[in-house]
Protein backbone atom coordinates (compact mmCIF):
# COMPACT_ATOMS: atom_id res chain seq x y z
CA UNK A 1 0.00 0.00 0.00
CA UNK A 2 1.48 3.27 -1.00
CA UNK A 3 2.83 6.01 1.77
CA UNK A 4 1.11 8.99 2.65
CA UNK A 5 1.87 11.53 -0.10
CA UNK A 6 3.57 8.68 -1.96
CA UNK A 7 2.45 7.17 -5.49
CA UNK A 8 2.89 3.97 -7.76
CA UNK A 9 4.74 4.90 -11.14
CA UNK A 10 2.69 3.28 -14.20
CA UNK A 11 5.46 2.26 -16.19
CA UNK A 12 7.98 1.10 -13.21
CA UNK A 13 5.33 0.22 -10.07
CA UNK A 14 7.84 1.97 -7.95
CA UNK A 15 6.61 4.09 -5.41
CA UNK A 16 7.73 8.07 -5.32
CA UNK A 17 6.86 11.15 -4.02
CA UNK A 18 4.74 13.41 -7.07
CA UNK A 19 6.66 16.77 -7.33
CA UNK A 20 4.48 19.68 -5.20
CA UNK A 21 4.16 21.50 -8.50
CA UNK A 22 2.62 18.16 -10.39
CA UNK A 23 0.89 16.20 -7.48
CA UNK A 24 -2.38 16.07 -8.91
CA UNK A 25 -1.84 14.32 -12.33
CA UNK A 26 1.63 13.09 -11.79
CA UNK A 27 1.77 9.53 -12.60
CA UNK A 28 5.15 8.35 -13.57
CA UNK A 29 8.32 9.06 -11.72
CA UNK A 30 11.26 10.68 -12.74
CA UNK A 31 13.06 7.81 -13.76
CA UNK A 32 14.45 8.03 -17.72
CA UNK A 33 12.93 5.08 -18.86
CA UNK A 34 10.02 6.13 -17.21
CA UNK A 35 10.13 9.59 -18.48
CA UNK A 36 10.43 8.33 -21.78
CA UNK A 37 7.36 6.08 -21.38
CA UNK A 38 5.39 9.18 -19.65
CA UNK A 39 6.32 11.55 -22.88
CA UNK A 40 5.21 8.36 -25.02
CA UNK A 41 1.84 7.95 -23.63
CA UNK A 42 0.87 11.86 -23.82
CA UNK A 43 1.83 11.64 -27.34
CA UNK A 44 -0.46 8.72 -28.25
CA UNK A 45 -3.41 10.64 -26.22
CA UNK A 46 -2.66 13.63 -28.16
CA UNK A 47 -2.41 11.99 -31.42
CA UNK A 48 -6.21 9.99 -30.46
CA UNK A 49 -8.26 13.55 -30.53
CA UNK A 50 -9.88 13.74 -33.67
CA UNK A 51 -8.76 17.85 -34.27
CA UNK A 52 -5.11 16.88 -34.23
CA UNK A 53 -4.95 13.41 -36.42
CA UNK A 54 -3.96 15.00 -39.26
CA UNK A 55 -2.01 18.18 -37.90
CA UNK A 56 1.36 16.74 -39.46
CA UNK A 57 -0.42 15.39 -42.40
CA UNK A 58 -2.11 17.19 -45.32
CA UNK A 59 -1.74 20.75 -47.47
CA UNK A 60 -2.62 23.08 -44.24
CA UNK A 61 0.62 21.23 -42.64
CA UNK A 62 3.01 21.96 -45.33
CA UNK A 63 1.57 25.17 -46.24
CA UNK A 64 2.36 25.99 -42.55
CA UNK A 65 5.67 24.28 -42.58
CA UNK A 66 6.98 26.32 -45.94
CA UNK A 67 5.59 29.63 -44.44
CA UNK A 68 8.07 28.73 -41.17
CA UNK A 69 10.78 28.24 -43.30
CA UNK A 70 10.46 31.45 -45.42
CA UNK A 71 10.80 33.14 -42.11
CA UNK A 72 13.96 31.49 -41.48
CA UNK A 73 15.87 30.76 -44.31
CA UNK A 74 18.50 28.52 -43.65
CA UNK A 75 18.05 27.76 -40.62
CA UNK A 76 18.95 24.20 -40.79
CA UNK A 77 22.06 24.72 -42.32
CA UNK A 78 23.44 27.35 -39.28
CA UNK A 79 26.06 24.98 -37.19
CA UNK A 80 26.53 26.02 -33.04
CA UNK A 81 27.10 29.64 -32.96
CA UNK A 82 29.93 29.53 -30.61
CA UNK A 83 32.03 32.40 -31.59
CA UNK A 84 28.73 34.81 -31.67
CA UNK A 85 28.71 36.54 -28.13
CA UNK A 86 25.09 36.34 -26.19
CA UNK A 87 24.35 39.96 -25.30
CA UNK A 88 21.71 41.75 -24.62
CA UNK A 89 21.01 44.55 -26.94
CA UNK A 90 21.39 47.91 -25.25
CA UNK A 91 19.04 50.48 -25.58
CA UNK A 92 19.20 54.19 -25.15
CA UNK A 93 18.31 55.59 -22.38
CA UNK A 94 17.56 59.39 -22.00
CA UNK A 95 17.41 61.86 -19.44
CA UNK A 96 14.53 63.59 -19.15
CA UNK A 97 14.04 66.98 -17.61
CA UNK A 98 11.86 67.63 -14.73
CA UNK A 99 11.16 71.23 -15.34
CA UNK A 100 8.35 72.37 -17.75
CA UNK A 101 10.07 75.22 -18.87
CA UNK A 102 11.81 73.18 -21.67
CA UNK A 103 15.51 72.60 -22.23
CA UNK A 104 16.60 75.86 -21.58
CA UNK A 105 16.12 75.17 -17.74
CA UNK A 106 17.90 71.91 -16.96
CA UNK A 107 18.88 70.35 -13.70
CA UNK A 108 21.90 71.20 -12.06
CA UNK A 109 24.90 68.75 -12.83
CA UNK A 110 24.63 67.54 -9.07
CA UNK A 111 20.79 66.44 -9.68
CA UNK A 112 21.84 64.75 -13.12
CA UNK A 113 25.19 63.10 -11.42
CA UNK A 114 22.79 61.41 -8.44
CA UNK A 115 20.38 60.05 -10.66
CA UNK A 116 22.95 58.27 -12.69
CA UNK A 117 24.86 56.84 -10.38
CA UNK A 118 26.00 54.36 -13.89
CA UNK A 119 26.84 57.19 -15.11
CA UNK A 120 28.81 58.52 -12.67
CA UNK A 121 31.02 54.91 -12.22
CA UNK A 122 30.95 54.21 -16.03
CA UNK A 123 32.96 57.77 -15.89
CA UNK A 124 35.17 56.87 -13.04
CA UNK A 125 36.20 53.69 -14.69
CA UNK A 126 36.87 55.17 -18.07
CA UNK A 127 39.45 57.93 -15.93
CA UNK A 128 40.46 54.73 -14.03
CA UNK A 129 41.56 52.97 -17.15
CA UNK A 130 39.98 49.97 -16.05
CA UNK A 131 36.23 48.24 -15.23
CA UNK A 132 37.25 46.40 -12.16
CA UNK A 133 35.64 47.30 -9.07
CA UNK A 134 39.08 47.54 -6.93
CA UNK A 135 40.18 49.74 -9.34
CA UNK A 136 37.07 51.68 -9.17
CA UNK A 137 37.12 52.33 -5.79
CA UNK A 138 40.63 53.30 -5.30
CA UNK A 139 40.39 55.65 -8.30
CA UNK A 140 36.62 57.11 -6.93
CA UNK A 141 38.94 57.56 -3.43
CA UNK A 142 41.51 59.79 -5.17
CA UNK A 143 38.57 61.82 -6.96
CA UNK A 144 36.82 62.74 -3.76
CA UNK A 145 39.50 63.49 -1.73
CA UNK A 146 40.91 66.00 -4.93
CA UNK A 147 37.24 66.85 -5.02
CA UNK A 148 37.75 67.74 -1.19
CA UNK A 149 41.20 69.60 -1.56
CA UNK A 150 39.62 72.20 -4.61
CA UNK A 151 36.65 72.71 -2.61
CA UNK A 152 38.76 73.61 0.46
CA UNK A 153 40.73 75.79 -1.88
CA UNK A 154 37.82 77.29 -3.53
CA UNK A 155 36.69 78.69 -0.28
CA UNK A 156 39.87 79.62 1.26
CA UNK A 157 40.46 81.58 -1.87
CA UNK A 158 36.71 83.28 -1.58
CA UNK A 159 37.32 83.89 2.20
CA UNK A 160 41.43 85.59 1.24
CA UNK A 161 40.00 87.10 -1.50
CA UNK A 162 39.45 90.93 -0.91
CA UNK A 163 37.19 93.85 -2.81
CA UNK A 164 36.72 93.01 -6.69
CA UNK A 165 39.83 93.02 -8.73
CA UNK A 166 41.69 91.59 -5.78
CA UNK A 167 43.65 88.19 -6.19
CA UNK A 168 41.73 85.50 -8.25
CA UNK A 169 43.95 82.42 -6.69
CA UNK A 170 45.86 81.41 -3.95
CA UNK A 171 47.84 78.93 -4.81
CA UNK A 172 49.06 79.79 -8.02
CA UNK A 173 47.46 77.51 -10.33
CA UNK A 174 48.95 74.50 -9.06
CA UNK A 175 44.97 73.06 -9.45
CA UNK A 176 45.34 71.72 -12.66
CA UNK A 177 48.24 70.09 -12.09
CA UNK A 178 46.93 68.14 -8.65
CA UNK A 179 44.79 67.22 -11.35
CA UNK A 180 46.80 65.49 -13.56
CA UNK A 181 48.26 64.04 -10.97
CA UNK A 182 45.60 62.59 -9.42
CA UNK A 183 44.34 60.94 -13.58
Amino acid sequence: MAGRGQRKCKSCRRLFRPDSRNRRHQRYCSEELCRATSKAASQARWLSQPENQDYFRGKAAVDRVRAWRSQHPGYWRQGPRSGAPLQDVLTEQTIESTSKKGDSARPPLQEVLSAQPAVLIGLIAHIAGTPLQDEITVAAGRLLRLGNEILAISQATSVSRGPPGGVARSDGGGGRDRLRDVL
